[in-house]
């Protein structure tokens, strides 16, 4: 009977030997600080548990005071993105090449109360990469969460019609940029304890279409990027994640040709009967930078709208 009761009653005392208790409580750190900048709400005496506080109205900040870094920052699921984390109280880093438009997103930021740094990069750039991670480290100290975003949909087409140097742009843009910028995040993360980096896939990580090839294989290979890392660097408490869109209305698609009926085409494919706007997008990837996602490493989150569940 004493037995069962200890059972009933206690059971870490059963299960869990001191050192996997002790190893317990070194991982389980405070929700309320690392996850929520919790602010009560009139007649609250104290604060609440951060998942009570979902029912009881009071502000919650998911990325409060996180440096994020985001490339491809100026237009679309960047743009979108960067929004989405500053509004969750992130010090935002912008990466792009078009500079108009960098210090435009940068101050619309602002002029909502939040914190954006502009830096013009092209991410096919090793420098550039180098310099802006130095910029950023020099502004803010550290670097906690990157959405590496950039990319294009160019060379499309039956693959053997795609010329070699299309397909080595493509490569260049998609696939390359985000081992360069890994290789130069990675380090900065590791002497800051840890840090979340979101590689933006597709569905064709997963899947193709017709034409689709060379674009199929730059996102494919970004999803063995993704995992490598994430078994690299759990150790330096870095957790790596791939998150995969569907289709989105972006102007990617004004640079394809017939590429509004093809949106369309996608857009009728999935479940949902339609495509995604960019901030369906921005706001699993915030989930993805904060600390939501603690227990998420070298996986993916696709957001489709039920396109690959067929």
């Amino acid at each position: 009977m004493a037995r069962q009761r200890e059972r009933l009653d206690g059971l870490e005392l059963v299960k869990a030997s001191p050192r996997r208790r002790e190893r317990r409580d070194e991982h389980r750190r405070p929700l309320g600080p690392l996850l929520f900048a919790v602010v009560p709400s009139a007649g609250d005496s104290q604060f609440l548990d951060p998942f009570q506080s979902l029912l009881h109205g009071v502000k919650i900040t998911m990325l409060s005071n996180k440096v994020v870094l985001i490339t491809g920052a100026t237009s679309g699921i960047g743009a979108a993105t960067a929004i989405a984390a500053a509004r969750a109280g992130a010090k935002v880093v912008l990466a792009a090449r078009r500079q108009e438009m960098g210090d435009a997103l940068a101050a619309r930021i602002k002029v909502e109360g939040g914190n954006a740094l502009f830096v013009r990069t092209d991410v096919t750039v090793e420098a550039d990469i180098h310099a802006l991670i130095e910029r950023t480290v020099e502004v803010h100290g550290r670097l906690d969460s990157v959405f590496n975003n950039a990319g294009i949909a160019t060379a499309l087409g039956p693959l053997a019609d795609v010329p070699v140097a299309d397909y080595l742009a493509l490569m260049q843009v998609n696939l390359h940029s985000i081992y360069l910028c890994m290789r130069y995040q990675v380090p900065v993360m590791k002497k800051g304890g840890g840090g979340s980096i979101v590689n933006c896939g597709s569905i064709a990580s997963t899947v193709s279409a017709p034409g689709f090839g060379v674009y199929a294989a730059t996102k494919h290979a970004i999803l063995g990027l993704t995992k490598s890392a994430a078994i690299d660097y759990a150790a330096d408490k870095i957790r790596v994640n791939a998150i995969l869109p569907g289709p989105v209305e972006t102007e990617i698609w004004d640079h394809m040709q017939s590429g509004e009926q093809v949106l369309d085409a996608f857009g009728a494919a999935t479940l949902m009967k339609r495509y995604a706007h960019a901030d369906e997008i921005a706001r699993p990837a915030v989930f993805l930078l904060s600390d939501w996602s603690s227990y998420m490493t070298g996986t993916q989150l696709t957001v489709d709208g039920g396109y690959t569940a067929v």
